[in-house]
């Protein structure tokens, strides 16, 4: 048996994986990177990367079909599903020859096979042995399914959702959150008829509640039928589609029913509880600075209770990395980081809904505004409605922000900034916005915060 030994070793060279590698080899240290699949993981493979491509398309989709409003002569002639699957493809490719280029020239070494934990110092690939004076667990997540239903034939996940080869007539989806909702926009905008099923009394039921309203009834209007508050009870298979039973004895039926549930992380039969990680339901247990609590342990990622966004495992990637050199990095925790939902509309947030920040600071300590986008000329010029929230703790910082609206996750940044810096309103009352920009309804909610709206009422 063959040994390597360097400064860390990372399982699983997904986000959180080869973002704490990249950081890792800056700060001097040598690096052995496991994985058994391919660099870049479950996002740059089959999750944001592959569902934002098919998201763009959905959205030209929809330009085509209302070209004549704006005066543009376009005919819509249908999806042509072998050309969105090269032109996602070919980013996911682009993307993926980019990443191994820039782990190659940064000196990390690669060890391809599957890694299993075999000592709190020590990773086994095959008959190798790759030893690290630190450890870190990073190997995802996976679709999830629910007690009982069994995924194969005509109930997918969305692994399967993005391999398909058609577009389906009519398809249903259980669950309402983040994967649910962009599939539901991306075959709606496509063609298909969609039903949406969700136990929550909500669609994206993690968000503010009046931005979850504000997405019930833009999917309404589009078209996409949701049934919410109800659970799934069973499900069967017939040659042309599928039959989906809920608690309350309703049916539905599709020809395809799509698993999104949710994901688990992927840490079973892996060594890791022989070596001392406390596990509970597949996740690992760490502290707030991500140690399992085995000396020179760590774990980042999906496999870490909280968020799975893929920027929050490259954050604490980087975070471990700099941990282990003793940089004492700061801790980011999962209220403010941001969130994207890349349905149409999308979503974007970052920091307490207003019932929460209520409770942690004391209603009468909390106040809000939300900025109607129909006030703002960008949104209206490319005519989508929806709204910017801003909750701030009275003569206090702003503690979150809620958006709804085309493209409105772009205007995270600044949200994030003004949440994570504790800005208040007042300070950030003067920084006006460049005009005319969706940005500037961001600024109007910070302007009436601080008692000097310009536009709003």
């Amino acid at each position: 048996m063959s040994e390597q030994n360097f400064d860390i070793v990372i399982l699983g060279g997904g986000s959180g994986g080869y973002a704490a590698a990249l950081r890792a080899v800056q700060l001097g240290f040598t690096v052995g990177l496991v994985e058994k699949d391919k660099l870049g993981g479950t996002c740059l493979h089959r999750g944001c990367i592959p569902t934002k491509a098919l998201l763009h398309a959905a959205e030209i989709a929809e330009h085509t079909r209302d070209a004549a409003r704006f005066g543009v002569r376009a005919t819509f002639e249908g999806i042509d599903v072998p050309a969105v699957t090269a032109y996602r493809e070919g980013i996911i490719s682009s993307k993926y020859k980019g990443l191994q280029g820039l782990i190659k020239a940064r000196g990390i070494t690669v060890i391809e096979g599957e890694g299993r934990l075999v000592a709190p110092n020590a990773v086994q690939v095959g008959d190798q042995r790759i030893v690290g004076k630190n450890v870190i667990l990073a190997t995802g997540s996976y679709s999830r399914s629910l007690p009982g239903l069994e995924i194969g034939g005509r109930v997918i996940t969305s692994e399967q959702a993005l391999e398909l080869d058609f577009v389906p007539g009519k398809v249903a989806i259980l669950g309402g959150g983040v994967i649910g909702v962009e599939f539901a926009s991306v075959w709606k905008s496509f063609g298909a008829e969609v039903t949406i099923i969700e136990a929550l009394p909500h669609l994206v039921p993690n968000e503010e509640e009046s931005i979850s309203k504000q997405l019930e009834r833009a999917f309404r209007k589009r078209g996409i039928e949701y049934k919410l508050g109800v659970r799934f009870q069973s499900v069967s298979q017939h040659d042309d589609g599928v039959v989906i039973t809920l608690e309350n004895g309703d049916t539905v039926e599709a020809e395809l029913l799509l698993v999104a549930v949710g994901r688990g992380p992927v840490t079973q039969g892996l060594g890791y509880e022989e070596a001392g990680v406390t596990v509970d339901r597949g996740f690992v247990i760490t502290d707030e600075r991500l140690s399992t609590g085995v000396p020179g342990l760590y774990a980042v990622g999906d496999i870490v209770p909280g968020l799975q966004l893929a920027h929050r495992g490259f954050q604490q990637g980087i975070f471990v990395a700099e941990e282990i050199a003793g940089l004492n990095p700061i801790i980011v925790e999962d209220v403010n980081i941001p969130k994207i939902t890349y349905c149409e509309p999308e979503i974007a947030s970052i920091g307490y809904s207003e019932a929460k920040a209520a409770e942690k600071f004391g209603a009468d300590q909390v106040s809000s505004y939300e900025y109607n986008l129909a006030g703002n000329g960008k949104s209206h010029i490319l005519e989508t409605s929806g709204s910017i929230k801003v909750v701030r703790v009275n003569d206090g910082p702003v503690v979150g922000v809620h958006m709804i609206g085309g493209r409105v996750g772009e205007l995270i940044g600044e949200a994030q900034l003004a949440v994570n810096w504790e800005a208040y309103p007042e300070d950030i009352a003067p920084f006006l916005h460049a005009h005319p920009t969706q940005n500037e309804a961001l600024g109007e909610a910070f302007l009436k915060l601080a008692d000097k709206p310009l536009h709003a009422l």
